[in-house]
């Protein structure tokens, strides 16, 4: 029976979310698939670093964030502080990388991806930033050593966007897409339909975790231009910056705005878009009134949305409902399988 040695950088809500499906589902990992696992490095931004090639417990170290307490305590040799360094160090077979997205470079996520595969690991990440700016250089090094580069978790969550087109659809190609991708603004704009005002439906956002302390990410359309721009780069194989993705975010919608659309039963939804025309591509991130007759109309709180139109289904519609870590954490384990199989 095989057994792979896993590695985690970032153990946040998402990198716990995972260690703690991969707990739940051992059992069944091993029957129906044939193989076990063990966590040998772990490391974060704040809570320190740890390394066992024996096996991390996982139990101690949940019990260790939640009390604060550096991981290092948990670590048979003292750990390198450069990840450069500890990656290799790990021995893992496997590394999910989850450390903070970076929009206008991908880094250092790209170099920590870069060197798993060097090291000869798969390499998974939840990070749109590699997606963006190195997913041609990353792909490739993972086919020269035999190994998989796999994202699945970048855009919406654990729905299965890119791994439909990498396996479900051989030969369909990808002419259009129009989404709703960030759950973050459409949480917010739910919330101003039911009255409060934009910087009330902001604070609540934050208080349950969706939105960051800075929430311009999300409210000023960059992670929907990011995951645009993902898209675009894997599946539409236009390789674009989010800079280059047409963007205007949600500050300028008014509670005034709200009420009017909706005396007039419509509803406000920042809309993602890309549609190739000829030989470039079209892309935009914008609000936009969407009628009854729209797609995206029913669709509230976190709710995502996303429309392909191929060459060869016409239009094919994923939804996702009430994503957080564990629908991400689900992702990341999808991939895991898929790429050790």
């Amino acid at each position: 029976m095989a057994h792979y040695k896993l590695t985690f950088l970032g153990f946040g809500n998402v990198g716990r979310a995972l260690a703690y499906l991969l707990l739940r589902k051992q059992d069944e990992l091993q029957a129906r698939y044939g193989f076990t696992f063990s966590v040998t490095g772990i490391a974060t931004g704040r809570h320190g670093r740890a390394i066992d090639h024996h096996g991390i417990d996982l139990e101690q170290a949940f019990a260790l964030m939640r009390q604060g307490t550096d991981l290092s305590a948990l670590s048979a040799f003292p750990a390198p502080d450069d990840m450069l360094k500890f990656i290799p160090a790990c021995g893992a077979d496997v590394l999910f990388e989850n450390t903070p997205v970076n929009y206008a470079s991908g880094q250092p996520a790209i170099d920590h991806l870069r060197a798993a595969l060097e090291a000869g690991m798969h390499a998974i990440t939840a990070n749109k930033g590699p997606l963006v700016h190195a997913y041609r250089d990353l792909s490739d090094l993972a086919h020269s050593k035999g190994r998989c580069f796999f994202y699945e978790s970048t855009v919406m969550d654990g729905a299965p966007i890119f791994s439909l087109f990498r396996t479900a659809l051989p030969a369909a190609r990808l002419l259009a897409l129009l989404a709703v991708l960030n759950s973050t603004t459409n949480l917010i704009l739910t919330r101003m339909e039911n009255g409060e005002s934009f910087e009330q439906a902001v604070a609540y956002a934050q208080t349950i975790g969706i939105a960051e302390t800075d929430p311009s990410g999300d409210i000023d359309g960059w992670d929907a231009a990011i995951k645009v721009a993902a898209l675009a780069t894997v599946l539409m194989d236009f390789p674009i910056r989010p800079s280059e993705v047409e963007r205007q975010g949600i500050r300028g919608i008014t509670p005034q705005m709200i009420a009017t659309a909706s005396s007039q039963g419509k509803r406000w939804k920042l809309v993602c878009s890309a549609r190739r025309e000829d030989d470039h591509l079209i892309t935009r991130v914008a609000p936009e009134l969407v009628g009854a007759d729209s797609p995206f109309y029913g669709i509230e709180n976190t709710t995502s949305l996303i429309q392909f139109e191929t060459d060869v289904l016409g239009l094919l519609t994923i939804i996702e409902s009430d994503p957080g870590p564990h629908t991400t954490a689900y992702g990341l384990l999808a991939d895991f399988i898929n790429a050790v199989r």
